[in-house]
C-alpha cells in the first residue's frame, strides 16, 4: 500500500509531484493505544466472539519492521513478511515524488534487523514491500513466497528461481510445524477507486529491476502464519482492501490491519473484522512515514487518521485489544511487550 497523495496512477507515469501534507503527526509512543473518541452514531451489531484455541504467548516473538513489515521469531526460527528496511528516500512526503527513484539496499541495515529467516512473505511487489528482499534472499538463502509477478521480478534480480514458492491464494503450507495459510486480496485504492501501480508479469523482465518504476503490484496476497499446533496464529495484511470471501474462517488470534488513506473500500473494518470472527489483537499497520529510518521513533503519514481507525476497530469489535506497535519493542506472541 502507498500513501494516497501517490495512489492512483502507474508509476512511470506519475509526472507531477503528490500533493499531501508532509508534516508528520506527533511521533506514536510506546506501547501506544490512541484514546478512542465517543461514537457519533451507534456502533454496528458484531457477532459474538467464539472461544479461541489457548496461545503459548512466550514461544513466540513479534518485532513491527515498519510499513506492513514483521519479524516472527520461534524456536530458533525466523518468519518475515514484507521486509523493507532500507527505506530509502523517494520525495513521497515532501511533495516531490520521484518514480525513477533507484532501488538500494543498506546491507548492513538489512542484517541488523532481520537474522537468519527461513521464510520471508511478498504481500505484493511494490518497492516498499519488494525492495530489500532480492537482497535478502540472496544473502540468506530463505525461501520466498510470493505471487507470479514477485516470482518474475526476484528472477530478474538475481534470486535462484528454486527458491521461490509462487503461490495464488488458498493454499495451506506445512513447513515442520509453521503452517502458512495464503488468501488472495486486495490492493487499496484511491479516492477515484483506482490502483497505483498496477501490472502483471508472466516473465522476467530482460533487465534487473532498478527504480521503484520497475515494480508493478502484480496482485497482492495476505497471510495468516500459525505457530505449532496451540498458535498463536497471525495474520497479516501488506494493504488497506480485502477479499472477505477469501479471509473467512481464518479466525486469527491476532490480525496485522492496513490502515486505509481514504474510504474507496466500502465498510472496510465493519466488513473485515467480523469475517475474521473479532481477532483478540488488532495491530494497526503501514500507517508510518517509511522513509524515515528505523532508529528514530515511528512518524505517522499525515494522509491517514491513525485514532479514527482505532476508534473504529473499538466501536466494531469491542472485545479485541488494539495495540499500535513500535519499532523498538519487541513483543510476545500475545502482543505484550517483552520485559
Amino acid at each position: 500500500m502507498l500513501r494516497g497523495a501517490a495512489l492512483g496512477a502507474a508509476v512511470p507515469l506519475l509526472t507531477t509531484p503528490a500533493t499531501a501534507s508532509a508534516i508528520p503527526n506527533p511521533t506514536v509512543s510506546n506501547p501506544a493505544t490512541p484514546k478512542s473518541s465517543t461514537p457519533d452514531s451507534p456502533a454496528p451489531e458484531s457477532p459474538a466472539p467464539t472461544a479461541r484455541r489457548a496461545t503459548r504467548a512466550g514461544s513466540v516473538s513479534l518485532r513491527w519492521l515498519g510499513t506492513s513489515g514483521w519479524r516472527i521469531d520461534t524456536g530458533g526460527r525466523t518468519v518475515l513478511f514484507d521486509p523493507y528496511l532500507t527505506r530509502f528516500h523517494t520525495g513521497l512526503f515532501e511533495d516531490a515524488f520521484n518514480p525513477r527513484t533507484g532501488l538500494t539496499t543498506d546491507p548492513d541495515l538489512v542484517h541488523a534487523h532481520i537474522g537468519n529467516p527461513e521464510l520471508v512473505l511478498v504481500s505484493h511487489s511494490h518497492w516498499d514491500h519488494l525492495a530489500d528482499v532480492p537482497y535478502i534472499a540472496k544473502s540468506t538463502g530463505a525461501r520466498v513466497l510470493g505471487t507470479e509477478t514477485t516470482f518474475h521480478l526476484l528472477v530478474a534480480s538475481g534470486v535462484e528461481p528454486g527458491q521461490i514458492s509462487v503461490v495464488k491464494g488458498g493454499e495451506v503450507l506445512d513447513f515442520g510445524g509453521i503452517v502458512v495459510e495464503v488468501a488472495a486480496s486486495l490492493h487499496s485504492r484511491n479516492k477515484k477507486h483506482s490502483y497505483f501501480a498496477p501490472g502483471t508479469l508472466t516473465a522476467p523482465p530482460s533487465m534487473a529491476p532498478s527504480t521503484i518504476s520497475d515494480l508493478p503490484e502484480g496482485d497482492t496476497l495476505a497471510f495468516q502464519v500459525t505457530i505449532g499446533d496451540d498458535g498463536p496464529s497471525v495474520f497479516l495484511m501488506g494493504a488497506s482492501d480485502f477479499s472477505e470471501r477469501s479471509v473467512r474462517g481464518l479466525r486469527p488470534d491476532i490480525a496485522m490491519i492496513a490502515v486505509p488513506a481514504g474510504t474507496a473500500t466500502h465498510r472496510y473494518v465493519p466488513r473485515l473484522l467480523p469475517a475474521l470472527d473479532l481477532p483478540d489483537v488488532v495491530v494497526p499497520v503501514h500507517w508510518d512515514n517509511f522513509e524515515k529510518p528505523l532508529a528514530e521513533p515511528p512518524r505517522r503519514d499525515p494522509s491517514m487518521d491513525l485514532d479514527a481507525f482505532v476508534a473504529q476497530v473499538r466501536r466494531v469489535s469491542p472485545t479485541s485489544r488494539v495495540v499500535v506497535p513500535d519499532f523498538r519493542t519487541t513483543y510476545a506472541g500475545d502482543m505484550r511487550p517483552r520485559s
